[in-house]
């Protein structure tokens, strides 16, 4: 490992409290351990800040520009070009929800959306939707054999009424990364849109909307060691085409507040900075400098080396056994592959492995993960679905040496 982007695990771990309660999380795919820092955003805010926006009053214009600064880092976040672009919503289900509805009006009877079987159904249900206005909705299929979208199946799909399509950044169950700046180039190339689930890809690798050309994108925050709460990107000439879902007196050019019908959290979107400064931080001490989606940048590179290490040693231990069926790429240094590893182990049942787990306090998790689609896809619905451990990059070797000798014993 290269020493200089190596992360100090132990100083790395003194920045999440929750890690201190004698529990090893490996369910973080599902929500991670949240930052001190952000913690202690939303109390400054809830303590010292708290007042509704439009206020001439000197609480009030604070108030205001620290749900700005949460605009802006989530800006710098995913390297959009203006914190206009920035919608927060209450998760990614809903934030995409929102954006079905504001972008009905400019569908029409016979228009076609894609969307594939490997997504989580946030990214599915919603545009699934809109069949009752007459969209036709079809559905990009995994190679059975690689486990892997194929661009020329996409192609056979795409026709000259295809609108949009739909794709996961990184499946939450294979934990394969897609190469969403390519599926972005073939898709504006036959003149549709894309809209990027990136939830499970945020907490491992840097996100950058403007270099993909992306035109919509989601995260939640809650899964990239925040608060329980998400954000959605927007290409700005597209957002201004998007219907208001606010009172009536906004108009199409309300951005973005026409799409966060009630206002934002306040506090909850400050905080956000908090994960900014954190990943900064992490960048600075490889000795990366520039603009801050450089340092963020430079700070995936150390978390996705050390997360390549710990995927590793549990994914040796699970080739080593022929009982085990790994889904997806099955080393954990493979470039395409996040550290979400979901696995079965044939005539034992998912859900029983996990609740036996909880026993040596080590937290993991079964089932479908809500990509049922892709579960039933891959004929894994039954026993439960499959086990998945997901790392991140506060959890250690010694962690995952703890969880493969229990495994050694729940097995035996």
């Amino acid at each position: 490992m290269n020493q200089k982007n190596s992360l100090n695990i132990d100083q790395v771990r003194e920045k999440f409290p929750g890690l201190a309660n004698g529990w090893a999380f490996f369910d973080n795919a599902g929500g991670t351990q949240v930052l001190a820092s952000v913690v202690e955003r939303v109390s400054d805010f809830l303590l010292n800040k708290n007042a509704q926006l439009g206020g001439s009053y000197a609480v009030s214009q604070e108030a205001a520009r620290s749900l700005m600064k949460g605009r802006e880092a989530m800006m710098k976040f995913v390297n959009a070009g203006r914190p206009e672009e920035i919608v927060f919503a209450s998760s990614s289900t809903v934030a995409l929800q929102n954006l079905v509805r504001a972008m009905a009006g400019q569908l029409r009877e016979g228009d076609e959306i894609i969307v594939t079987v490997s997504d989580h159904e946030t990214n599915i249900g919603p545009w699934v939707s809109l069949e009752k206005i007459g969209v036709r909705i079809k559905v990009w299929n995994l190679d059975r054999e690689t486990l892997q979208l194929r661009l020329e199946d996409l192609d056979a799909l795409m026709t000259e009424r295809t609108k949009l399509v739909a794709v996961t950044h990184a499946s939450n169950i294979i934990g394969t990364v897609n190469p969403v700046g390519d599926i972005a180039d073939f898709v504006h190339e036959r003149g549709a849109l894309i809209c990027v689930d990136s939830v499970a890809l945020a907490p491992h690798r840097v996100i950058d909307v403007r270099a993909w050309d992306i035109d919509f994108l989601v995260f939640s925050l809650y899964k990239v060691f925040g608060p329980h709460y998400a954000v959605m990107y927007c290409k700005y000439s597209l957002f201004i085409e998007l219907d208001n879902l606010y009172h009536y007196f906004y108009d199409k050019e309300s951005i973005p507040v026409k799409l966060e019908p009630g206002n934002a959290n306040y506090e909850l979107a400050y905080a956000s900075t908090g994960i900014v400064d954190y990943l900064c931080d992490l960048g600075r001490q490889t000795g990366a400098s520039g603009t801050v989606h450089n340092k963020i940048a430079a700070a995936y590179e150390r978390i996705a080396e050390h997360e390549r290490a710990i995927a590793e040693r549990l994914l040796v231990f699970l080739r080593s056994r022929d009982d085990c069926r790994i889904i997806g790429h099955d080393h954990g240094d493979h470039p395409d592959r996040v550290p979400t590893i979901s696995f079965r182990f044939h005539g034992r049942d998912a859900g029983d492995l996990a609740r036996r787990m909880d026993g040596f306090n080590i937290a993991i998790r079964y089932g479908d993960f809500h990509a049922r689609r892709l579960i039933e896809y891959l004929d894994l619905a039954n026993a439960n679905g499959v086990v998945r451990v997901s790392m991140a990059h506060y959890n250690t070797l010694d962690e995952v040496d703890a969880l493969v000798a229990a495994f050694e014993q729940i097995l035996a």
